[in-house]
């Protein structure tokens, strides 16, 4: 698996993309969702840029042999806490959650690998309070 620069926007945009394959399927709704949240230009990158590292992203998944399509995270746990690691900036951090909250929930069903991904992202960034918060906001 690659490294990014820690804060960068591609390190960033890969836990975007790990949102989007988590479910075991690159759905058109999500890639449609991407483009109206124009979530390419939120972390620093051009929308071909955000699309090939989503590509990248599949393919270094696939050399790695830890792709895998069973309703679960399809990285192991060393690998997801590297890469929720890459992202440190607390901005950055929420960015990045409320982004992959709404790629989960673009097909009004969240599937058990999109919700491990949310989890582990609260988990590892400690944003359990911020959630909370932003939930009692509404």
């Amino acid at each position: 698996m690659r490294h990014y620069p820690v804060n960068s926007p591609q390190a960033a945009a890969r836990i975007v993309a790990l949102t989007v394959v988590a479910d075991g399927d690159i759905a058109e709704a999500e890639i449609e969702c991407l483009d109206r949240l124009a979530v390419h230009e939120q972390l620093g990158l051009t929308r071909h840029e955000l699309l090939a590292l989503l590509d990248t992203f599949c393919e270094d998944l696939l050399s790695s042999g830890q792709l895998n399509w069973a309703d679960t995270c399809p990285v192991d746990e060393r690998t997801l806490a590297d890469l929720m690691g890459e992202i440190q900036d607390p901005a950055l951090r929420l960015k990045v959650l409320r982004i992959c909250v709404e790629l989960a929930e673009v097909d009004a069903q969240v599937d058990d690998g999109e919700s491990n991904v949310l989890i582990a992202a609260v988990e590892h960034w400690g944003l359990h309070h911020e959630m909370f918060r932003s939930s009692t906001r509404n």
